[in-house]
């Protein structure tokens, strides 16, 4: 019997993993402890939120009296930290938020997980889930592997820089065990539309621009969010605490490529001739601070612990594709914001 606190459970990775947890694990307990910012929705967890070994709190992971609080009510003995801000292009608008959210609710959650199990760390775990963004940018040739040293360029980058340091600081002054995955972007169902797929896909259908920044030569190793979740199943119940593992697809895409493929794939899905919506396409000022290129070497994950992904990016972008089309009004409910007005109503008194 585990108790796991998953933080960030309703968001895209973190439903992925809580749905995974609650139907593998059925003798454990997952509490999915979620704020539901824009983009936390529970409808991303329909198929489980009536199941017995779940539960979902709503709660800041900033508001340590409320998380210490949690963390008694339900006994924890687990944590899967997977709150955060995420998309980097909010960070350079607001960077204040994502270190709030970022550096001081990952502190916040350190001190309640400490002072909850207050040095009694056998079959303990805290596991922090992290980006490859905080190794920086690489050249044309290289992967980041675990001894990669940091060097993030974003806001959004250098707050999971530092949650990671704050991870590692209570590792070793307080004896925390801890594990951290580095993975490499995402994709797959339930992504909020403000990320590069889901947005585009939503565009294509709906004959919207396509903006590519700069000349879109930008490369991102690609990962399908089931198998980032199976990943961190492996690294929690084998990782070797203490340990980073690197979570990757060994799947690059330049930008402009990966788009074009969406084009063909929608396109052709809808009905329409394939590439008629590459017309939609319009290149647009770069990003600040924009990486040229991700890609990580995730060797240690498959020789140590046996995991390495199951679908390649033609496989798995076809089936993310048809889950939108099928899912249009999920999409139209998130892009409205139509979701919010529920919680509202159920959380927010």
């Amino acid at each position: 019997m585990k108790n796991i606190l998953v933080t960030g459970g309703a968001g895209f990775i973190g439903s992925h993993l809580v749905r995974l947890l609650v139907n593998k694990y059925p003798e454990y307990h997952v509490i999915n402890m979620d704020v539901l910012t824009y983009a936390g929705n529970l409808e991303n967890l329909k198929d489980v939120e009536d199941k017995e070994n779940y539960t979902f709190v709503k709660c800041d992971i900033c508001d340590l009296k409320k998380v210490s609080q949690i963390f008694k009510e339900y006994n924890i003995d687990s944590v899967i930290h997977l709150a955060a801000e995420s998309h980097v292009d909010r960070s350079i608008e607001d960077p204040f938020s994502f270190a709030q959210t970022n550096v001081m609710g990952t502190l916040s959650l350190l001190q309640a997980t400490k002072g909850f199990w207050n040095s009694n760390f056998e079959n303990k775990l805290f596991y922090h889930v992290s980006t490859d963004e905080v190794y920086g940018s690489l050249g044309e040739e290289g992967f980041f592997t675990e001894e990669t040293a940091y060097d993030p360029h974003s806001p959004y980058s250098a707050s999971k820089a530092s949650s990671d340091h704050f991870v590692r600081a209570f590792a070793d002054t307080y004896g925390l065990p801890v594990v951290i995955s580095n993975c490499s972007n995402n994709y797959g169902s339930y992504q909020f539309p403000e990320k590069l797929i889901p947005l585009f896909i939503n565009n294509i259908v709906n004959n919207k621009p396509l903006p590519v920044y700069g000349k879109g030569e930008n490369v991102r190793d690609w990962l399908f969010v089931n198998d980032h979740a199976r990943a961190i199943d492996v690294i929690f119940h084998k990782g070797k605490l203490g340990d980073t593992y690197n979570i990757g697809g060994f799947n690059e895409w330049k930008n402009i490529d990966l788009i074009k493929v969406m084009i063909k794939t929608v396109d052709r899905l809808l009905g329409r001739n394939e590439g008629t919506s590459e017309k939609l396409i319009t290149y647009v000022t770069d990003r600040a601070g924009h990486d040229l290129r991700y890609a990580i070497d995730s060797s240690k994950l498959k020789n140590e612990l046996g995991w390495e992904p199951s679908l390649q990016f033609e496989e798995g972008i076809e089936k993310t594709v048809a889950w939108y089309l099928q899912n249009n009004e999920w999409m139209e409910k998130v892009t409205s914001g139509k979701y919010q007005e529920y919680y509202q109503k159920m959380y927010d008194n």
